[in-house]
């Protein structure tokens, strides 16, 4: 709190001192009193304000001192009013106490929050569990089924399942590192397992996969980042070239204590205006919403789990780029994606 802070908050409380002051001074002088006792008078009055004023001007500026610097030594913000000293007048105690009637309603509103989300995020891991079931038992079905109708159904199953595969990592999102085994995986593991994954979509689309250096180990947890990796991979088929054989190129390279790999495409690429934002929660852009199907969530899971796994991961869309994406000849569109991964542990650094 600042001099001038502390003058304007007494401001209304000086002008009616001043003002009583005054009207005081001039019927004392009506009624014969000498001016010079006058004047002495209003020299001591003036001297016991300004004490009064500067006593309680350092009173209050150490008062919030104290409180700030409980405030910045707290973790847990909210619990401010927990760590309160006792209030030194019974202003100072019944405001205190109010904000421990607040603060505690707030902390039951935010436990009620909790446990809702967490029942809600119990319920989808178990409805994804259980809808597994009948997703497994179409797809044994459909390998029986004629040649035609397995060809149409195979992709959509496949489409189905990773839909729900994503549920359950955007429910666990919330608190992944309970569910992270991080550990040295062969790289070429991992995009396998993507692949794999998304088998069926690729085929369906014509989508060549080309691949290159994928004899890395990175230190990550396997399932997320092959999770990360089949957004990527979907992202690519839904937003390929017409005009073209699509073509998918998945390249890694060794940068010193980490791996770079990438993912490049020649689809129809990303518009420059958007890049900023494709990360964010629930943007679709121009693309998503030509194409249709966009949910404007995949790429923004891929960036929380690569933040929760320290995973660098950048994305272009501009042809000058496509050579260093593993292009040697690009068409003017599509897109590359880099994800850099700790090759060791951070500790051992």
């Amino acid at each position: 709190m600042t001099i001038l802070e502390f003058l304007s908050d007494r401001l209304a409380s000086l002008l009616i001192q001043a003002a009583f002051a005054a009207v005081t001074f001039l019927f004392l002088l009506a009624t014969g009193t000498q001016a010079g006792i006058l004047y002495l008078l209003c020299v001591v009055w003036f001297l016991a304000l300004l004490c009064a004023q500067v006593i309680d001007f350092f009173r209050l500026s150490s008062r919030l001192q104290e409180l700030n610097q409980i405030m910045e030594n707290l973790d847990q913000k909210y619990l401010f009013y927990e760590c309160i000293p006792k209030g030194r007048n019974i202003y100072e105690r019944r405001l205190t106490d109010l904000f421990r009637r607040a603060g505690k309603s707030m902390i039951g509103a935010v436990s009620d929050a909790q446990a809702a989300q967490k029942e809600y995020r119990e319920y989808v891991e178990s409805w994804v569990h259980e809808i597994k079931t009948p997703i497994t038992a179409a797809g044994l079905i459909c390998r029986n089924a004629e040649p035609d109708t397995r060809r149409k159904l195979s992709p959509e199953l496949a489409q189905i399942e990773a839909h729900v595969e994503r549920a359950l990592f955007y429910a666990r999102a919330e608190s992944p590192e309970k569910d992270f085994i991080l550990r040295q995986n062969e790289l070429s593991v991992i995009v396998a397992q993507a692949m794999g994954q998304h088998k069926a979509l690729l085929i369906q689309n014509g989508v060549r996969v080309e691949t290159s250096g994928l004899a890395q180990t990175v230190y990550t947890d396997g399932k997320w980042a092959a999770f990360i990796l089949g957004q990527l991979l979907q992202n690519a088929v839904r937003y390929r070239s017409m005009d073209s054989t699509p073509v998918i190129i998945l390249f890694a390279k060794p940068l010193g204590k980490q791996v770079q790999l990438t993912v490049s495409d020649n689809g129809i690429g990303i518009p420059a205006h958007e890049l900023p934002r494709i990360f964010d929660r629930g943007f679709t852009g121009s693309n998503g919403r030509v194409r249709g199907g966009s949910t404007g969530m995949g790429l923004y899971l891929c960036r929380k789990l690569a933040d929760c796994l320290e995973l660098q991961l950048q994305i272009s869309s501009q042809p000058a780029h496509f050579p260093d994406c593993g292009f040697t000849a690009g068409s003017g569109s599509g897109t590359c994606i880099t994800l850099t991964f700790p090759a060791v542990h951070s500790s051992s650094d």
